[in-house]
């Protein structure tokens, strides 16, 4: 605690206001830490990825609900800190194959077809990593697979 000497010495402008302590968001995490967040991080903060995929089973492994419309994340840094506040605009459920163009350009990671997004995703869900965090050592991905669709917006950087 600070006497009041030294918060006038810190604030030689009289006092301050008191600020309002920031709500704690739920973590958007592109991707593990490495490289590969790095990478989708600096798109998202570009406004080049507006939209990101993930697998309804990973969702399922841990026990989470998908996340509503609305909602408002803090995107993470592979340091762990919070680097901007992404609101979701919108959340779909469909089968890996119906995955469109649309979609893959929209993620920001320089695919040019849907085949090029997808073959760059399953070499991401059929890692040693994620096969890990699903508990399933042998999971792979097919045409049927449900997929959460997500896109978003950058409302605050940090």
């Amino acid at each position: 605690m600070e006497t009041p000497q030294e918060h006038r010495d810190e604030h030689p402008d009289g006092p301050s206001e008191p600020r309002e302590p920031r709500e704690a968001l739920p973590p958007l995490l592109l991707a593990f830490p490495g490289p590969l967040r790095d990478q989708l991080v600096a798109a998202v903060l570009s406004g080049e990825k507006v939209s990101t995929t993930g697998l309804l089973a990973e969702y399922e492994a841990e026990k989470e609900e998908l996340p509503p419309v609305g909602e408002r994340s803090a995107l993470i840094d592979s340091d762990g800190r919070e680097v901007a506040v992404v609101e979701l605009t919108e959340v779909r459920v469909l089968p890996l194959g119906e995955v469109d163009l649309q979609h893959a350009l929209d993620e920001g990671e320089g695919y040019e077809s849907v085949a090029a997004w997808r073959a760059g995703h399953e070499a991401f869900w059929h890692s040693d990593e994620m096969r890990e965090a699903l508990g399933d050592p042998s999971y792979t991905v097919h045409d049927g697979t449900p997929v959460v669709a997500e896109r978003f917006r950058v409302v605050e950087r940090r």
